[in-house]
């Protein structure tokens, strides 16, 4: 054994060595880097400090020195490959560095006695992510990651090849101080203040992952704590390391007793009965050799009967200035090196062969020790190491392999899909124009499908002429467009100083489909304009409320329910909770010593706001006196003037505005000043008066479509018109005032100042279901009787009708409700609490443009469907749109109430807890299943498809197995059954062909191509690519038709 300490080999300062952090060997042996106070990485020549007792010895001794931190560096850590070094500092940054192959651009630094560089290491990243010094660093075995730990308690995932962080992980309570990885590559284990080791599963990233891809990924395994009970606060790391043959931890800093030790942690049970006492002091750091060695020489041959079991050796050092080595061969330690250094020693660092350690100190020193050969026992080979990993999977990568050769065949499937995607959104992006991919678009609402038949491959086509007419306007059209494209790239501009450029072409991907995971933002829905690519803005299947609601919704009080409860001493104590703020009531006349006169008009808090003339405050029923709900009721208007517009009726307005589409019908509603005197209604059209009534009431509400109007008046009733003026109804009563009246259709929506929503067909004479409350949306259930009255309740913000009856409600707290009419009962379709928690929630893949973009592509008709919003007739499919414009309404209430940065805080704290690791994903599934369950409860066609697809891919990427069987089940309910089924379910449970409105075989061919490429999965999707005919055997015309499981049967 030989101690070298060359004087050279330290971080030289003008009046004192600085210390040194830590050193790391490369993997070929032929650099060590070192790291110190004085803030720079040096990379030294390992031949020349081993000879560095040979006077003659002409060759290098610093190959390089890097100083790009600002402060102190703690950690310095090669890469596997050897291709990069990673150091991290008190300055919070990461810095990768990589060599360049080119020779140094200088000869040496200038103002600095340094030598000139050897090598050129050059900074490729700064890595940003801690809120405090960087303590330790370690890279996988594979490379494919790199992970920080400081003293912000954070332990931070980057990945390995584009050096994005991939996760922050909050669960240690104290400063975070050593890491180290499993040699197999399926755990790491990180060492903190907090007098715990955590041990954390990963699967390697493959390196184009994400942030969003891992995060069910490094998962916390377990915790141990009791070899660190009573361990001291005192040393600067506790850098730990894990066997080469995978079975044991060296953790540093342990305590037996009274007695310092290091604690040898065993894998799988992650028990710690092994204790290496004998340092006088903390430790710091303790380092297995990278290499198993045998007790015995191992014969030439390689025949010997029974070889000897191989031993590990480890090296511990730390504040009691000792360096002791170990094998797992003998209880007492090989040697002892006492006093090698005047202070605690810091790092260790092996050589790749395992005979040479390197130990650095914060007294500046460096020292090498090199073993001769038999010393430590006799080197293994590398086969051997990788053998004792085989028993923990250590050769085999975390994805697995595929099954069969049909699990092949549906990941080609599958990928050939995402690859097709990957390339239309590539191409969309590069303004680059492919032709082919006319015939597949998505029809955007507004526009007609060309493609009237829905004829695709494998169907006989008899109109060859129109076929080869529209082929010929299709290429037209192409050429158009791609001539537009190559003009906007070629365009000229002038710039100031008279100089010639081509303009830039501005490249946007907000319009060119999703990518492949959720891009979570928060966007307001006023805020947000409505593009050509998303159609749930531009064509949605819900009235337009334009009644004119004041802002913050219609003012909504409830009673509230009894409930018995003691008062404490301190509750008496406590003060009542300030109530809303209510608007001031308008003065109307003002006492003056001439009398009573008209008040002067006063300024809006606000600004000017137009309002219409009111006349008085409507008659109020007595029921409202005893209501558990009360809505405020709608003031009685001197004048109401709406135009009917294309069919759709439109908000308040003016003559004026009216009258510019020649076209409109404007329905006028005249109150008298009198009460007694007749109201006075008129449908008009160019100025020619169409038709008039008068109604015994003044009128408080009108609305209209092109098949009836309707006007509700101040004793609640309703009066409903043709659209020629007859008398449609006889009046239609209610038992209080109308607070909003809105029409779709044939259909008429009108809710009462008692929270009563009543919904009518006139054209079959019928009501959709019988009146509802609105107190279960209220929040009447957890309300309370209060003392001092009514209780403010969440506002009305809007209330429509979709194309078939159904009432779709939005409150001031951004709640959107849905009443089932099948189930009578409200549902909560969208809600804050997914704004919080969701990753999927506003993200850019919740249009319905997204369809064009999945791994299956758009559904053609051949499959009795189609991507275009518009059905056969021309107008909106049913419900289109509701679930993502309920969700934007969401948004924005919670932007205006500015709840959004604390809750979001609150959330980042809660993930920090133990228990809520996986809440963010367990979230984000809940909400995708949400949707799904309220697009097929709303019968919403596109979307349901869309987020099933959605569903789909998170599930098989988080590798939820049970959901995964369940929903493929669910989904060949209508292509299997069961012989012995009886019953009829309906939505999952249907055995209908059709789910949501579109074929069930389509549906499963969509979801099985998604879930075809996790290879974990595939056991499960194999089956039914079977079924479907998208494995090997189908395609080559073998394997007979009923291939399905026993005991089911395919239904025509």
């Amino acid at each position: 054994m030989y101690i070298l300490k060359p004087s050279w080999l330290r971080h030289s300062g003008e009046q004192k060595d600085f210390e040194v952090y830590s050193c790391h060997v490369s993997p070929d042996g032929s650099r060590l880097a070192t790291a110190g106070g004085d803030g720079h990485v040096r990379v030294w020549s390992t031949e020349a400090i081993l000879n560095s007792e040979k006077p003659d010895n002409g060759k290098p001794r610093q190959l390089c020195h890097m100083s790009h931190h600002l402060g102190t560096i703690h950690s310095v850590r090669f890469s596997p490959n050897g291709r990069y070094l990673a150091s991290g500092a008190d300055d919070r940054v990461i810095c990768i560095y990589q060599l360049d192959r080119n020779p140094p651009s200088h000869a040496a630094t200038f103002g600095t006695n340094e030598p000139p560089p050897v090598e050129n290491w050059k900074t490729h990243k700064r890595l940003v992510g801690h809120d405090s010094d960087v303590q330790d660093l370690a890279w996988s075995y594979d490379n494919s990651i790199l992970v920080s730990v400081g003293l912000d308690s954070k332990v931070v995932v980057w990945s390995g090849h584009t050096f994005e962080k991939l996760k922050t992980i909050a669960v240690h309570q104290s400063h975070v101080k050593g890491i180290t990885f499993d040699p197999a590559n399926k755990f790491f284990a990180t060492a903190g203040d907090d007098r715990h080791i955590k041990i954390f599963r990963f699967t390697p990233p493959p390196p184009n992952a994400t942030q969003h891809d891992m995060v069910n990924n490094f998962v916390l395994e377990t915790t141990i704590s009791a070899p660190f009970k009573s361990s001291p606060l005192t040393t600067y790391f506790r850098r730990c390391s894990w066997s080469p043959d995978g079975n044991h931890i060296a953790a540093a800093n342990a305590v037996n007793g009274p007695v310092s030790s290091v604690a040898i942690i065993e894998r799988s049970t992650w028990d710690s009965e092994i204790n290496l006492i004998g340092h006088e002091g903390p430790t710091e750091v303790c380092m297995f050799s990278p290499r198993l060695f045998h007790t015995q020489k191992p014969s030439e041959n390689g025949s010997s009967e029974k070889a000897p079991p191989l031993v590990t050796v480890i090296a511990s050092a730390g504040q009691d200035k000792t360096l002791s080595i170990w094998n797992t061969n003998t209880s007492r330690p090989v040697v002892i090196l006492q006093d090698v250094t005047s202070k605690s020693i810091s790092d260790l660092a092996w050589t790749p062969d395992g005979q040479t350690l390197f130990a650095s100190s914060l007294d500046g020193s460096i020292l090498a020790v090199t073993f001769e050969v038999g010393e430590l026992g006799w080197v293994a080979t590398s086969e051997e190491n990788d053998r004792a990993l085989q028993k923990y999977g250590g050769s085999r990568k975390g994805m697995g392999i595929a099954e069969d050769v049909d699990g092949l065949h549906l990941e080609n499937h599958s990928k050939e899909g995402e690859r097709r995607g990957a390339e239309s959104r590539m191409g969309a992006l590069m303004g680059d124009f492919q032709a082919e991919e006319k015939t597949h678009a998505v029809t955007t609402n507004g526009t007609k499908s060309t493609d009237k038949n829905g004829e695709t491959n494998g169907t006989t086509q008899t109109s060859t002429g129109k076929e080869a007419a529209k082929a010929a306007a299709a290429d037209e059209s192409a050429e158009k467009t791609a001539e537009r494209i190559a003009e906007l790239k070629s365009r000229v501009q002038v710039t100031k100083d008279g100089k010639k450029r081509v303009a830039p072409l501005l490249v946007s991907s907000s319009a060119t489909g999703l990518l492949s995971l959720p891009q979570s933002q928060l966007v307001g829905a006023k805020s947000a304009k409505p593009t050509q690519n998303d159609p749930p803005q531009t064509m949605l299947d819900l009235s337009k409320p334009f009644h004119g609601l004041p802002r913050g919704g219609i003012a909504a009080m409830l009673l509230g329910n009894k409930r018995k409860a003691a008062p404490t001493e301190a509750e008496e104590d406590e003060e009542l909770p300030a109530k809303r703020p209510s608007t001031s009531p308008v003065l109307i006349m003002v006492d003056t010593p001439e009398g009573l006169e008209p008040a002067p008009p006063t300024a809006p808090a606000h600004g000017m706001v137009p309002t219409p003339e009111f006349l008085r405050p409507a008659v109020i029923s007595p029921a409202i006196s005893f209501s558990q709900i009360r809505l405020a009721v709608p003031k009685v208007r001197s004048h109401i003037l709406r135009p009917l517009e294309r069919g759709v009726l439109q908000g308040q307005s003016s003559q004026e505005e009216a009258s510019k589409v020649p076209e409109n019908i404007i329905l006028e509603a005249r109150n008298p000043i009198k009460p007694r005197e007749p109201s006075r209604i008129t449908a008009s059209k160019r100025g020619a008066l169409l038709w008039q009534d008068f109604l015994p009431r003044a009128i408080l509400l009108v609305t209209g479509s092109k098949h009836f109007w309707a006007a509700a008046c101040e004793d609640g009733s309703i009066h409903t018109w043709t659209p020629a003026g007859r008398r449609l109804l006889n009046g239609i009563i209610l038992d209080s005032q109308p607070v909003i009246l809105e029409s779709r259709d044939h259909w008429l929506l009108c809710i009462t100042s008692v929270g009563l929503c009543h919904v009518f067909n006139i054209k079959t004479m019928s009501a959709a279901h019988p009146p509802v409350s609105l107190a279960p949306i209220l929040d009447i259930a957890i309300t309370s009787l209060s003392p001092e009255g009514a209780t403010p309740a969440p506002g009305v913000t809007s209330a429509h009708l979709n194309s078939v009856g159904a009432i779709v409600v939005t409150l001031s707290n951004g709640d959107g409700f849905y009443y089932s009419s099948t189930m009578y009962a409200w549902q909560r379709l969208s809600e804050s609490w997914w704004a919080l928690g969701s990753q999927y929630w506003n993200s850019n893949d919740s249009s319905i443009s997204a369809l064009s973009s999945t791994a299956v592509g758009p559904v053609t008709k051949n499959g009795a469907s189609t991507t275009s919003d518009k059905g056969e007739n021309g107008e909106v499919s049913v419900s289109a749109g509701v679930i993502p414009f309920l969700e934007r309404h969401t948004t924005t209430e919670f932007l205006l109430k500015g709840r959004a940065y604390t809750l979001q805080r609150l959330i980042k704290t809660l993930l920090a807890k133990d228990g809520f690791e996986g809440f963010e994903s367990t979230v984000s599934v809940a909400h995708l299943e949400n949707r799904i369950a309220g697009a097929l409860a709303l019968g919403a066609k596109e979307e349901f498809r869309l987020y099933l697809f959605m569903y789909a891919k998170r599930i098989g990427a988080e590798g939820l197995r049970g959901k995964v069987e369940e929903l493929l089940n669910c989904l060949v309910g209508g292509v299997l059954r069961e012989k012995s089924a009886d019953g009829e379910g309906k939505g999952w449970f249907s055995r209908q062909e059709t789910l949501g409105g579109w074929n069930r075989k389509e549906l499963l061919k969509g979801v099985v191509l998604i879930l075809g490429k996790f290879r974990d999965l595939q056991r499960l999707t194999v089956q039914y690519a079977r079924i479907l005919g998208l494995t090997a055997d189908k395609e080559e015309g073998g394997g007979g038709e009923n291939t399905a499981a026993e005991g089911m049967e395919l239904e025509d």
